[in-house]
């Protein structure tokens, strides 16, 4: 993080806002030429600070408004069973978020769905045919006040 600049900073946090700017609109949003964008871009995606760029879509409008929080606690806390679990949740389209954390519960997992039946097939098919799975404890959304992507950057 040292080696960015008040530039990249500027970048970094008009991204974050849209990142559906044309090279000319970032330039321009953050007073450099177009040519110094594209390169200082490319740079930041190249040195992985930029992961990706992507739409956020609304779920109720798509028919998956039933949002989910789930922690998962293993039987056996070994890494190959960890890791097992972990490859299977983020093969999962519901899982829009996977953490694995540390103390508690073993997994976080943040899903997304259209209703309870959803969440029931879900379940069946990731948590309860795995005879590894001692714990559940699901936590849903009534009401989401905060949806950011944002990472606070320090000021340029």
């Amino acid at each position: 993080m040292n080696d960015l600049d008040a530039i990249d900073l500027r970048l970094l946090d008009a991204l974050q806002t849209d990142a559906s700017l044309s090279n000319q609109d970032l330039a321009a949003r953050v007073a450099i030429s177009p040519a110094t964008c594209l390169r200082r871009v490319k740079r930041l995606v190249e040195a992985g600070i930029v992961e990706r760029r992507v739409a956020l879509l609304s779920p109720d409008k798509l028919g998956a408004g039933l949002s989910a929080i789930l922690e998962i606690t293993l039987d056996r806390q070994g890494a190959e069973h960890l890791d097992a679990f972990e490859a299977r949740a983020v093969q999962e389209a519901a899982v829009q978020q996977c953490w694995r954390v540390s103390p508690g519960p073993d997994f976080v997992l943040v899903v997304q769905l259209a209703d309870m039946p959803a969440y029931q097939a879900f379940t069946q098919r990731l948590l309860t045919q795995d005879a590894n799975v001692r714990n559940i404890k699901a936590f849903f959304s009534v009401k989401r006040a905060k949806f950011e992507t944002r990472i606070g950057l320090p000021p340029p």
